[in-house]
């Protein structure tokens, strides 16, 4: 009668985010599956090295090498969930472009 579906009148918003929630397991090759706190205390292992500090990206490289089949997405979420990104000391390298030599005129 108003001239609109019916499905779509009689819709409701189910109010949740989309998508699935993150999982809590991972899988390693030898273990089967651990829980998110296994990941964590090897996340932590391979920081307490004296000169390792790293990101994401290259932590996941770091446990796949160890085992685990885990994606940098999924990385990211479980180091910022943790407070090991070190986004507070990034270096910024906007500003840091080419430098060009400037024309200082001759005076003659």
């Amino acid at each position: 009668m108003v001239g609109i579906i019916s499905s779509s009148y009689y819709r409701v918003p189910s109010g949740g985010k989309k998508g699935n929630k993150p999982s809590k397991e991972t899988y390693h090759s030898t273990k089967g599956f651990v829980l998110q706190d296994v990941v964590v205390t090897s996340l932590k292992k391979i920081l307490e090295h004296e000169f390792i500090d790293c990101g994401y990206r290259l932590m996941t490289s770091y446990l796949t090498r160890d085992g685990y089949t885990i994606n940098h997405k999924k990385l990211y979420r479980i180091m910022k969930e943790e407070g090991l990104l070190k986004l507070d000391n990034r270096i910024d390298r906007s500003g840091s472009g080419r430098k060009f030599v400037k024309f200082i005129p001759l005076d003659r």
